[in-house]
Parts: C-alpha cells; structure tokens; sequence
C-alpha cells in the first residue's frame, strides 16, 4: 500500500476536508502504529503536536523510545511534551492492574493537554488488528451488543483514524516512506491477555479460516449499526434519561435491560439495573444505588437518576433556654400543669424532661447515612432509614426532613418519631414541649 493508497484508506473523504488546519493532539508512543498516524495526518495539513508518556516500566527501553520520539518530532517539526509517570504510585493509592494504571493515567493527561494546548481532538493509533482483539476479549468476558461493535472510531474527544487499516498496511506504508519506529519488546511475550490472543490464538485461527479478519470486521460494522438502531429505540421508549415513570418501565418488555442500555453511560450495571426493577414492583420505596457520580433512586412514582453532590453537613444551632429561631417553625414551651402522654403526639409535638437543657450542642439537621434512634416504646435502637421505609418516604421526601439533635443523639425525627432520651414522667411539671406548625 503506497502513501496515497494509505491516506484515503485511513482519512475519509469529510474528514480530510474538515481536519486540514486543525489542531491536533497525537499520541505518540514511537511504535509503528502512532508513527504512521502522526505522518498520514501532517500529510493530510493537520497542525500537530505530540504527546509521549514514558511509564518507566522497561527500564532502558523505556529511554530509548523517549529519545527516538523526540529526534522524529524535532525532525518533523513537531512541537512535543513529554510526561514522566509513576505507575506503582498510582496503583498504590486507587489498585488495580499495570494496564489500568496506564490507560487512566495517559488518558487524563491527554485530555488535559487537549485543553492546554486548544486542540480539537486526541489521535490515537488504534487499528484494524486491535479491533479484532477486542471483539474476543469482549467476548470471552461476556458482553452485549456494544462490546460486539468494539472500539468507536470517534468517541468524545478521542479520534481513532487507522481503524480501517491493518497492521500489515500500516508497515508497508512506513517502509513505503523509509520511516524507522522503535517495538516494544513486551509485545513478544505473553503475560498479557491481548498479547497471547495476538501472538498464539489469532494466527492459528487466520490459518484455519482465510479472510477470517475482514469478516469478522464487517461483523462488527453491522453489530455497530444494530447498536445505534438499538440506542434510538430505547430512547424513544425511555425520552427522559434521568426521570423513568415506573408504571411505564415495568410495563415494557426487558424493562431491567431496556434500563440498563439507558443509563449503563452513566456507570450502572445489569445487576443494579435489575435490582431497582424489582424494588419498583414491589413497592420499596427509598432505595438508592450508586454508580459512580451518580445514583439510581427508587421514589414512589419514579426510579429517577441523580448527580451525586458533596453532602452538606448544615448543622443550625438551636437555643431552648431563649427561645428558637430555625428554617422551620417550632414552638417551645414549659410545663405549667401536670403532664400527661395525651398532650403530645410523638410526631409533630414531643415532650422532653428538663435535663435537656444541660446539653451543650444541640443541633438541627438533615439525615446521614447510618442515623440511629432509640424511638419511645421501644427496646434499642432503629436506623431513621428503616424509619423513613415505615412511612413509604421517597429519596426527595427523606432528605428534606430536619433531625434535632442533642449532643450526639437523635432526639427527634420532626413530624415522624421522638426518641425515649429525655422521658418526662406522668404527672410531673418539669418538661418542655416542642411543636411544629
């Protein structure tokens, strides 16, 4: 494949048109693939710079590509930044394997760069060959229709342009333009998963069924078309993705997986998906499940998508010794007949012994994950959660509602339940009343 043969294979028509002048940002590792793609776009008049991250994790390998790296862009007039990452720091502070490290800490970087450096985009050197790699390690995890379509050709910021070309065609266009590229000698071995399907499982398939690639290829541009075709149909049967009415959900065929395609973007899975379906049905009002930025909460009419915010800890001191001033209205008073249960209702009227007003800090403020009352006339402890489950209160409703509290205790859930902290005893004159209207 010659240079211009290679070109119009890998830039289509519009983007030829509309990249020439742009500023792009091209990852560029010094391996065949990313050189190949930052020459076909200074061929195509993109303005680009280079981004080259060095891991440090083959030692002097590791040098040696920095260096070839920037002898190419000092060649090719490329202006380059390079950055120095600490892979076992990052792992250190958030786990996960050395391929994850690297792919959350180049692409952050890259995207930062973007911005930095007004790119419109962020080239990276994925091909026909990586495509087909992830088609089978989707796969063999076990994936739906998106995970078939494999890796978009554009997807936000990031723009694969050589994901028409093979491996193959991407050396014979360097050796086309006597072009040298540095290998990862890692690439020979087989610890990693894609390097044992690229080494070992993917040639022996080629040899037993010729044109196996560009079939396998055509197989994952129609299941890309069913996807798209699929993702219209589901927001036309679900038009709001963060407000669901629930009677319209269950009643739909699949209604746990037509909600998962919904909102997986957002970072939910089947399993939850499934689970807030059910919690709808059977009525379980409150339930919360957290994805990552956001919750999926099961109210009473709807199973509604919230942003995950930085929890306000207002906390509005309450003086019962010189009367009350709070965001709500509550009334204080002192006792000056003899008490009986029948001038309280343990919801919006409560009574408390005087002690009370020994304590130093008491509090009004909204509810927290793990709150506990000791609710009058019963033995130990209840979580407000279990409280609000009682009283069929929906997400919204739960966090709207005040907690006075005294001291570290619960003492009132206002306008649902009083604890048994402070009883004031029949008959006795020395207690204080509060009361919302």
């Amino acid at each position: 494949m010659n240079q211009e043969e290679f070109a119009n294979s890998v830039l289509t028509a519009e983007e030829a048109l509309t990249i020439k002048g742009q500023r792009v940002l091209v990852a560029l590792s010094g391996g065949a693939d990313s050189v190949a793609l930052l020459h076909v776009l200074l061929q195509a008049g993109c303005d680009c710079r280079a981004a080259h991250c060095n891991f440090h994790l083959r030692g002097e390998e590791s040098m040696r590509d920095e260096r070839f790296v920037r002898n190419l862009c000092q060649r090719l007039n490329v202006p380059l930044t390079v950055k120095d990452f600490d892979v076992a720091a990052w792992q250190h502070a958030h786990g996960g394997s050395v391929e994850m490290a690297c792919r959350e800490l180049r692409y952050d970087w890259f995207e930062q760069e973007r911005q930095q450096q007004d790119c419109i985009l962020i080239a990276v050197a994925h091909h026909a060959d990586d495509q087909i790699e992830t088609f089978f390690l989707n796969l063999m995890r076990g994936t739906g229709v998106k995970g078939l379509a494999g890796m978009q050709r554009k997807n936000g910021n990031i723009w694969r342009p050589l994901l028409n070309v093979t491996r193959s065609d991407i050396l014979d266009f360097l050796n086309s333009i006597g072009q040298n590229y540095v290998t990862d000698s890692t690439n020979a071995q087989n610890d990693y998963r894609r390097n044992r399907l690229r080494n070992i499982v993917l040639p022996v398939f080629e040899q037993q069924f010729p044109q196996a690639k560009e079939r396998i290829l055509d197989t994952m541009s129609n299941v890309a078309d069913d996807h798209v075709l699929l993702m219209e149909l589901i927001e036309k049967a679900l038009p709001d993705e963060h407000h669901f009415n629930i009677n319209t959900l269950i009643n739909q065929p699949l209604a746990s997986t037509l909600l998962y395609h919904r909102i997986r973007h957002l970072g939910f899975n089947t399993e939850q998906c499934a689970q807030a379906v059910n919690s709808a049905r059977q009525g379980n009002i409150g339930r919360v499940f957290p994805a990552k930025g956001h919750l999926l909460v099961v109210n009473r009419h709807s199973l509604d998508i919230e942003a995950i915010s930085q929890p306000q800890e207002v906390e509005i001191p309450v003086d019962l010794k010189n009367g009350l001033a709070t965001p709500i209205n509550l009334n204080i008073s002192y006792g000056n007949m003899p008490f009986t249960p029948l001038m309280c209702d343990g919801k919006r009227k409560v009574a408390f012994n005087t002690q009370l007003l020994d304590c130093q800090h008491v509090v009004l403020r909204h509810w927290r994950r793990g709150d506990r009352i000791k609710p009058f006339g019963m033995k130990g402890s209840k979580l407000v959660s279990d409280l609000f489950n009682d009283h069929r209160l929906d997400h919204a409703e739960r966090h709207a509602v005040w907690l006075l509290e005294a001291d570290g205790e619960i003492l009132w859930v206002i306008g649902h339940r009083s604890s048994a902290l402070y009883p004031v005893k029949i008959e006795s004159q020395d207690y204080l009343i509060l009361s919302l209207f």
